[in-house]
């Protein structure tokens, strides 16, 4: 297995807030990302975690996104930062990648959807439900965030497998991809949408990575005492999410994660570029960036 950071659309460029005592790159103004994983499997092919803005909402960001999106968002709109470029200069052709691993299905996750519809797309099953059942909590919610731009070619969603009893490091209701030889779950992190998980992929060193989508978006709310959130990130937090309540359970959930389990599990968010940065910049031969 050999794992790439891929940063599918740089969006708003965003300050640092840093202390003094922070590295020199974390005093840097970056552009927001939307992180994404390639995992390069013998058995499956190549595996996507979220895809990111894709090729067609790069040409018309407006009509596909929403003006209101793009204008607060502000993506750079670099054909050459589409999963299908990024995947195409590492030799694959779209109908290589057989399955996609979404933590949510909200705009800037699920833009490269169109771009690999032969795939088969994996969530976990209260983020399936929370789309395709009208009776379920928060669908209304759930289908308006999932553009009509990005499920016109009807992707092939599929519900990930949940006993009800599987943890991870003590987070319940873990669910399995289904058709997925590769060690990859769907963790839930309640709260940012009706079923937002986590994708955890255990690398062949051991070690887990655990991508935690909009759970948090500034390495602050983890990282510092007391939680420091992003100026720029927390009104698109603060307007997207189900349950506050259970999104500051998953934040506390994952601070004890990050305390007691660091050299076990690398825990990193979708747009933080401070974090990107980092993990990009690693060649161990379990983590290739990209």
């Amino acid at each position: 297995m050999r794992i790439h950071h891929l940063n599918c659309g740089s969006l708003r460029t965003i300050s640092p807030l840093g202390g003094p005592s922070a590295p020199e790159a974390a005093h840097r103004e970056r552009p927001a990302v939307c992180h994404c994983l390639l995992v390069e499997t013998d058995e499956d092919g190549p595996v996507l975690v979220d895809t990111g803005l894709g090729t067609a909402d790069l040409r018309r960001p407006d009509r596909r996104l929403s003006a209101d999106w793009v204008a607060y968002a502000r993506p750079v709109l670099d054909p050459r930062e589409s999963a299908l470029h990024q995947l195409a200069r590492l030799g694959y052709e779209p109908r290589d990648v057989r399955h996609v691993v979404l933590t949510h299905l909200h705009r800037d996750h699920t833009g490269g959807l169109a771009d690999f519809p032969h795939a088969r797309v994996h969530v976990h099953p209260d983020e399936y439900r929370a789309v395709t059942d009208p009776s379920a909590a928060h669908h209304r919610h759930s289908v308006d965030r999932f553009v009509p731009a990005h499920r016109a070619h009807g992707p092939q969603l599929s519900p990930a497998t949940s006993d009800g009893h599987t943890t991870w490091f003590g987070f319940p209701g873990a669910a399995r991809p289904q058709g997925l030889r590769a060690e990859l779950l769907l963790v839930p992190l309640p709260g940012h949408s009706a079923g937002h998980a986590g994708v955890a992929v255990r690398a062949d060193d051991g070690r887990w990575l655990l991508h935690a989508g909009d759970a948090y978006t500034y390495h602050g709310e983890l990282e510092q005492t007391p939680p420091l959130a992003h100026p720029d990130f927390e009104p698109v937090q603060q307007g997207a999410q189900t349950d506050a309540a259970a999104r500051a359970e998953t934040l506390d959930r994952l601070r004890a994660l990050v305390r007691d389990h660091s050299d076990e599990v690398t825990v990193f968010s979708a747009h933080d570029p401070w974090e990107y940065a980092r993990l990009a910049a690693v060649n161990a031969p379990s983590h290739g960036g990209c």
